[in-house]
């Protein structure tokens, strides 16, 4: 078992560090928050499993651990891109739809 929770956790380490490479290589700010937020909830799960899988004794803590990033990681990049947006974030030239600024778009057409 300790090979298994070793091994687990050296693949999510990796895709810790494939967010990390992520973030420094995507052109944009949305970008760099999808692929920070992606990998490193990924590789964070990951570690986690490998850490409960090696010492079974703490899996009632990484399951409420786990369970908080599930829940907050989401939620915070969602809130970070809002207000990425809010304060104008200029995207990259290669985006081609901008989604929220149509729908903001319309609702001022509609008032």
């Amino acid at each position: 078992m300790e090979i298994l929770g070793a091994s687990i956790s050296l693949l999510g380490a990796l895709f810790l560090f494939l967010g990390a490479l992520g973030i420094t290589r995507m052109p944009d700010t949305f970008n760099r928050i999808q692929a920070g937020t992606k990998a490193t909830t990924l590789g964070t799960l990951l570690t986690l499993t490998g850490i409960a899988i090696h010492t079974p004794e703490w899996t009632p803590k990484i399951l409420m651990l786990i369970f908080f990033i599930l829940l907050t990681n989401p939620v915070s990049s969602h809130v970070l891109a809002r207000a990425a947006h809010f304060i104008k974030t200029p995207l990259t030239d290669k985006t081609v739809i901008d989604k929220l600024a149509e729908q903001e778009q319309q609702k001022k057409e509609d008032a």
